[in-house]
């Protein structure tokens, strides 16, 4: 099932048939907001909204783990997220498509994994192929 993250501005999805609203514990606390479950066309999927659906809930606030667990738990096999960006470039107005070479990193402050080795097991990451 997609699930769809919402970032700053998309709080729902207006479209959604059959709403269901979903509130899951996680091993890492609660989510950032409830899960919505719906359909949006013919096909089933799952809605966060990041900073909450009354956007009370600040970047570096966001439990991620726990947004990321519980879409799992709820039967997410997919995820897009939609995110707000700013920029400083004038020649790069919305639509324009860019890639950035510097950027302002602010996730060195939260939790990076969801394997931090208190359960007695290390995860290793395959990089090679």
């Amino acid at each position: 099932m997609l699930a769809i993250i919402g970032g700053s501005g998309l709080y729902q999805i207006d479209d959604l048939r059959q709403p269901t609203r979903l509130t899951l514990e996680t091993p890492w606390g609660a989510p950032s907001d409830t899960l919505t479950r719906g359909f949006w066309g013919a096909r089933e999927v799952l809605f966060i909204a990041r900073h909450a659906q009354d956007h009370r809930v600040p970047p570096h606030r966001i439990n991620y783990r726990a947004n990321i667990w519980a879409l799992r738990e709820a039967g997410a096999s997919q995820i897009v997220a939609v995110a707000a960006v700013g920029g400083i470039a004038h020649d790069c107005s919305p639509g324009v498509l860019v890639v950035p070479d510097q950027l302002i990193d602010y996730t060195s402050g939260r939790e990076a994994t969801f394997f931090d080795g208190t359960e007695n097991k290390v995860v290793h990451v395959d990089f090679t192929e």
